[in-house]
């Protein structure tokens, strides 16, 4: 199977999806319709030879990911529906200004939605190093005062933050909305493995398939736990404060480390590599759920926006439009959405 390079993530009502130097936006709005955006994918590094080392591009497809992901989710909020009172005083507000004036008051706007997204960015990463790197630090540290053997205490603080990452999720799997999201995204794991596995990109075709991927950020989350492990019981310190610096320092090197074994992953069959992988699939039987069709209709259309999947079949599994050659379940003829 090989890579297609495409991914993605789901949003409120939608699946951002992305390939190369794009990335779509579909969203199911209150009226039943889909929306499509597309736009063209920016990273915060402007030369691409950076993006090409090992370990740093990771770093930098990680912050990439916080806030296309953050605009993503922006942009499918928009589609809620006010409240009708909302929408007359907005109105009411808008009506007494000047074309200039409205201008500026929605430039206004704009910058303040900007800065909001870049401020719970930063808020995201701050309370997800906090949560999922210091608090297990802690929590391990007070058995020092019984054992200050290095594996035991560094084997303790994994486990400990596999527990607090498990019990988040299985919080979180539990909220309505969240559940919604959750269907979203297996419907965006469907679409991808419809495509990697040879199958023409339809409803039909995208509801057989897994919703589980080795790409997923669910296993990315769980290499960086393993990661995590291995590097800090080589990196031993006796001050406590240089312990907790060494931690936020490494930060990033354990983010980019974990980015390379996902990569492989992605692109690897290797029964070690598949191996690796299993625990990361498990944990997505958590953060994804079975969609229904209009949900798999939405990530087509995010699909069909930045990738021709047709193209990709034709190279891999001599897709014609009869159907691909040696492949008796790919067969249906393709949907065009949005």
């Amino acid at each position: 199977m090989k890579s297609s390079n495409i991914g993605g993530q789901a949003v409120m009502e939608g699946i951002m999806m992305r390939h190369e130097e794009e990335y779509s936006i579909a969203v199911r709005t209150p009226d039943n319709e889909i929306k499509v955006k597309v736009e063209p994918y920016k990273s915060f590094i402007e030369g691409k030879k950076l993006r090409r080392v090992p370990i740093v591009r990771g770093v930098i497809s990680f912050i990439d990911s916080l806030v296309v992901g953050m605009k993503c989710l922006l942009y499918s909020a928009s589609f809620i529906e006010e409240d009708e009172e909302e929408k007359a005083e907005r109105a009411k507000k808008e009506q007494k200004m000047t074309a200039e004036e409205l201008e500026r008051h929605r430039e206004k706007e704009k910058k303040q939605e900007s800065a909001m997204m870049y401020g719970v960015v930063a808020l995201s990463v701050v309370l997800a190093v906090a949560v999922f790197m210091m608090l297990p630090y802690f929590l391990t540290d007070l058995m020092r005062r019984v054992t200050d053997t290095v594996w035991i205490l560094s084997i303790t603080e994994a486990l400990v933050r596999v527990a607090i990452f498990l019990a988040y999720l299985i919080l979180i799997s539990r909220m309505k909305d969240i559940q919604r999201t959750f269907m979203y995204h297996g419907a965006e794991h469907k679409c991808i493995n419809c495509i990697e596995h040879g199958m023409e990109l339809n409803v039909e075709n995208v509801l057989k398939s897994s919703r589980l991927h080795k790409r997923c950020g669910t296993s990315f989350l769980f290499f960086v736990i393993i990661v995590s492990a291995i590097l800090l019981m080589f990196v031993q310190m006796d001050s406590r404060i240089l312990r907790i610096v060494v931690r936020l320092l490494l930060v990033p090197v354990i983010a980019g480390v974990s980015f390379e074994i996902i990569r492989l992953a992605g692109r690897s069959e290797n029964p070690f590599v598949n191996a690796l992988s299993k625990p990361g699939l498990a944990l997505q039987r958590l953060t994804t759920r079975e969609p229904d069709a209009a949900q798999a209709e939405v990530a087509i259309a995010a699909v069909e926006a930045v990738f021709d999947w047709r193209a990709y079949l034709r190279e891999n599994f001599g897709y014609t439009d009869t159907g691909v050659s040696g492949n008796p379940e790919a067969t249906g003829a393709s949907r065009q959405v949005g």
